[in-house]
């Protein structure tokens, strides 16, 4: 009863929030992690009620599946929009600005690291440098996406903002999977070319092959329904399903079969836009769907973040270099890459700063470097936190900025607002006569 009521709570409280950061015309995502934040072990879960906030981040992991749901909507939602017509307009130039980004990033935290270690080397160890410089390639779509649809973004940036996230996912996973091995290396272990090479190989060809199966599956069978309420549990439960399905991991000798839900959802999300002839209208709806789920997921992700490790003087400062120099890569690496391939001036301007956010990926990478680099690998997971906290409270604003002054989000007309002045009017006057 007590997980329910946590649940009703944590949307209620997200909600809430977006009342006041409307005020501060913020994004809904900047209230939800704010509200998160203010329920979580931090806040009110100090009080330790059963039911009122999360008292302990063991029962925010406990809600895992959440999580990882939400996320897989969220990389289906951003799947859909590769329709080929958009592919063959910015494909191209996404796949070079993507590239060029994640790298400069990379480059950029692993390069200022490197140098802080020959500074202070009982402070800063060359594994990592190596690991921090690789999580910084990784970039949160589901912070971006939500805004992006809040707001109805629509223009240049916006055209070429979700390929580039997109892409964003399988970049990382490869740096990542090398860091990782040279960092084991360097901790006195051997470097094997299954885990720095092959296993990442393996990882985004399974998860392209089995998201593209899925997405044939799906826009085939669609045509047996033909009710709005059948196709919606028929998209859930088909995301649902590839979502769960991309989380094994089958171990064949050295090498390892697994999957990224993250990019298996985002090709199940291209394969059915592109294949099936409704897929528009069907995405329409399941939105209407998400949208709670996605306010959940927000809110346990600031409910997630940890306050404690503000008492390391050396945890603050190193993360404050590793969010400069990454956001300095990114916006380098984007702006750079953009002008070379001839986008719009605005995309040359404004496209690094929508690509700040980061959370999911970069947390699941990091966790896997505590579980596998001991002490080092620690560091790591707490400065990845500390990241993501400053990340995900300023980069969804700093995301809506950069599209609002790019011309991808139009301030409503008068019209628009005028209507919807007079709509309150006739409801204040319904009720006065009630």
């Amino acid at each position: 009863m007590t997980l329910f009521i946590s649940i009703a709570i944590a949307m209620f409280a997200g909600v809430l929030a977006t009342r006041v950061t409307k005020i501060f015309n913020m994004p809904d995502v900047t209230a939800y992690l704010i509200a998160g934040i203010l329920i979580g072990p931090c806040c009110l879960g100090r009080l330790g009620i059963e039911g009122l906030g999360f008292i302990s981040y063991e029962s925010i992991s406990g809600l895992d599946l959440i999580s990882n749901l939400a996320l897989g909507f969220i990389a289906f939602a951003i799947g859909t929009e590769f329709m080929l017509p958009k592919l063959k307009k910015v494909g191209r130039q996404a796949v070079i600005i993507g590239l060029a980004e994640a790298l400069t990033a990379v480059l950029f935290v692993t390069g200022v690291l490197v140098i802080l270690h020959f500074i202070m080397p009982d402070k800063m160890s060359m594994p990592m440098a190596i690991i921090l410089g690789a999580i910084a390639s990784a970039t949160a779509p589901a912070a971006t996406l939500l805004v992006v649809r809040q707001f109805k973004a629509k223009g240049a940036v916006t055209e070429i903002l979700l390929p580039v996230v997109a892409l964003d996912d399988a970049i990382a996973l490869v740096c990542f999977a090398v860091a990782s091995g040279i960092a084991r290396g360097l901790l006195g272990g051997d470097i094997d070319i299954y885990s720095i090479v092959i296993n990442p190989i393996i990882a985004i060809f399974m998860s392209l092959v089995l998201g593209a199966v899925f997405g044939f599956i799906l826009a085939g069978l669609e045509r047996w329904f033909h009710s709005n309420k059948n196709r919606m549990i028929f998209i859930v439960s088909g995301v649902m399903i590839t979502t769960a399905l991309a989380m094994l991991e089958i171990k064949v000798g050295p090498a390892v079969i697994s999957f990224s839900p993250l990019l298996t959802c985002m090709m199940l999300g291209t394969i059915f836009c592109n294949a099936c002839p409704v897929a528009e209208e069907m995405m329409e709806r399941a939105e209407k769907w998400t949208s709670p789920l996605y306010c959940l997921f927000f809110v346990l992700s600031g409910a997630a973040l940890r306050f404690d490790i503000f008492s390391d003087v050396f945890i603050i400062l190193i993360g404050i270099v590793y969010i400069v120099f990454r956001a300095a890569g990114k916006y380098v690496g984007a702006s750079v890459s953009a002008r070379a391939v001839h986008c719009k001036p605005q995309v040359t301007k404004y496209l690094g700063f929508t690509l700040l956010p980061q959370a999911g990926v970069a947390l699941g990478m990091s966790l896997t470097a505590s579980q596998i680099l001991g002490e080092t690998g620690t560091l790591v997971r707490t400065l990845t936190l500390f990241a993501v906290l400053i990340y995900e409270l300023v980069g969804p604003t700093i995301t809506k900025i950069a599209l609002t002054k790019s011309g991808d989000i139009q301030p409503k007309s008068d019209e628009v607002l005028t209507r919807r002045e007079q709509t309150l009017k006739e409801i204040q006057e319904k009720r006065a006569k009630i």
